[in-house]
């Protein structure tokens, strides 16, 4: 399995990025899919998810309201539609995926996940 990570670069802060997860040797329909990041000196931290089968979506507080997360099951891609950024939103971002069903709670959980992508940098800045 093997994920990618794309669409990361640098945005002013009000802007939008999208980011898409492609992944061989799993199709995301049938696994929950995660986006984390992590900041330069700080630890990774969720961002959101996206549960298997009903697509029940998760956010971290923060990006509530700016961020959503979708599947394209016919690609086999997994998207962070990330808007009105904040230069607090600069990060590597990560995606990752579990093979499991886990209970709501452990999406936001890094251990949950099984398979990792490397990250794309976002940089929001003027």
């Amino acid at each position: 399995v093997q994920l990618q990570a794309s669409g990361g670069g640098l945005v002013q802060p009000g802007g939008s990025l999208r980011l898409t997860c492609s992944a061989s040797g799993l199709t995301f329909s049938s696994s929950g899919t995660g986006w984390f990041r992590q900041a330069p000196g700080k630890e990774r931290e969720f961002v959101a998810a996206v549960r298997k089968g009903n697509l029940s979506t998760y956010y971290t507080n923060s990006v509530k309201g700016r961020f959503t997360i979708s599947r394209d099951n016919a690609n086999n891609r997994v998207y962070l539609q990330m808007n009105s950024l904040r230069p607090e939103d600069t990060a590597v971002y990560f995606c990752a995926t579990t093979m499991g069903n886990p209970i709501s709670s452990a999406y936001y959980r890094p251990s949950t996940y099984s398979y990792w992508g490397q990250g794309t940098l976002v940089t929001v800045s003027s």
